[in-house]
């Protein structure tokens, strides 16, 4: 893809963490409104309304099954306007799209790979195409979890005429993201790699930049090329959630994919299960709650996706966020090492005891310790194991704190799930 469109990780909310397939406009607007005001000075910027808006009948995160679906007269899914009351008589999301940029933000929307099934049980047409939506779809290329829609054929002509129609309405739409999922990875048949490249080819053709995120996971490292060409992030993890086995399980999958991460190229670590969650969700045995990670493990986690350089999207209330939660989002320097490190990488492997490194644009490096122990214990490198000779400073970002010049090296004791993130520089500052 471009690496223009995305030349450093996008940070957002997304509403599938708190409202799961049910979130309403006026939640929508809510979060958009608090990111604008409190978030977007520090480059949080974009808004992804997630899963189901289609379906006037969400109310979870629990999907129900070929429920019907507003959609237009060409196979097009368009907003219930029982949840979005904005998109009603036709105008789809356009006036959502229109707030949202009128707040400084970029608008997102979720999507699902293929063409709805009550499209194909019709035979309806597409907009621009001799052909229906009967003829183009591949009945047994199905979702393993969401029955909404049924793949496409990408061999055949009328794929691409669906998907470049599906791309001109989102165009029109004002929209700057798109989400789409069954595509990266899929529990039953795998990876749709060819029907990825029709997105890709319907995006490039509809006449506005669009930032292509690809769900779920995990992706394939050996297909690491494709999702590179056709996309800008895709996830290299199921659904993630605040459990600390899905976070420590997190360190083993960035060093797989470290060697991809660069400018519209970003492995997504998925979401921020952070602040307020679950609020219409049942996923990962839990409902409405605070978040379930500690406050060090929150911190281990945002220096994990911030050193790795994920994308950074938000999956709580924003309305509800304390003082932590907020500090999580908005230290500069933490943010800095997200959005302006360069050729992030593992400096130890494996154990309990992790160590990461990336290049500072000042020519000094980030430096993040980890201890994935149940135990507090000691975590540490010497300044030769990161190619650096001589006495070097010593800076804690989440402290913003400097902690002196050190002649070979530096340890600390860490408490158990915790971190350290740091930067290492000649002289201290």
């Amino acid at each position: 893809m471009n690496p223009h469109v995305s030349p450093t990780p996008p940070l957002g909310w997304n509403s599938w963490d708190c409202y799961g397939a049910a979130v309403r406009e006026e939640e929508v607007l809510a979060n958009a409104e608090f990111l604008a005001k409190h978030l977007l000075p520090f480059g949080w910027n974009t808004v992804v309304v997630d899963i189901q808006w289609a379906e006037p009948t969400a109310d979870s995160s629990l999907y129900h099954s070929y429920a019907p679906l507003v959609s237009d007269a060409f196979s097009r899914l368009m907003p219930a306007p029982n949840r979005f009351p904005s998109a009603a008589e036709g105008r789809g999301f356009v006036p959502l799209g229109q707030k949202l940029h009128s707040l400084g933000l970029k608008f997102g929307i979720h999507i699902m790979r293929g063409i709805p099934r009550q499209a194909v049980h019709q035979n309806a047409p597409i907009e621009g195409s001799k052909h229906t939506a009967r003829e183009v779809a591949h009945p047994n290329a199905i979702c393993p979890w969401n029955t909404d829609m049924y793949g496409l054929d990408p061999g055949h002509p009328g794929a691409q005429d669906y998907y470049d129609s599906l791309f001109r309405l989102y165009a029109s739409w004002g929209v700057d993201y798109v989400k789409i999922d069954d595509i990266a990875a899929s529990r039953l048949y795998g990876p749709h790699v060819a029907e990825l490249a029709v997105v890709h080819r319907a995006l490039e053709k509809c006449g506005r930049p669009m930032v292509l995120s690809l769900s779920p996971g995990p992706a394939s490292v050996d297909l690491a090329h494709a999702y590179r060409e056709y996309s800008n992030l895709w996830r290299i993890t199921d659904d993630f959630w605040d459990k600390w086995d899905l976070l420590k399980d997190m360190f083993d999958r960035c060093e797989r994919w470290y060697a991809h991460v660069g400018p519209g190229s970003w492995p997504d670590c998925d979401m921020l299960p952070l602040g307020h969650i679950g609020i219409r969700s049942v996923d990962a045995g839990g409902g409405d709650r605070q978040t379930r990670f500690t406050r060090d493990e929150q911190r281990t986690m945002m220096s994990l996706w911030s050193i790795f350089r994920s994308p950074l999207m938000f999956g709580g209330e924003l309305r509800d966020n304390d003082d932590w939660t907020n500090s999580l989002l908005t230290n500069r320097e933490v943010l800095a090492v997200n959005q302006r490190g360069q050729d992030p990488r593992p400096v130890t492997v494996g154990g309990e005891r992790r160590v990461w490194k990336s290049t500072a644009p000042n020519g000094g490096l980030n430096l993040a310790l980890f201890n994935l122990g149940d135990q507090a214990a000691e975590v540490g490198v010497r300044w030769s194991e990161l190619g650096l000779t001589g006495p070097q400073g010593l800076r804690d970002l989440w402290d913003a704190q400097d902690l002196g010049t050190f002649p070979t090296g530096w340890s600390v004791p860490v408490p158990a799930h915790g971190s350290r993130l740091l930067r290492v520089g000649t002289p201290a500052r």
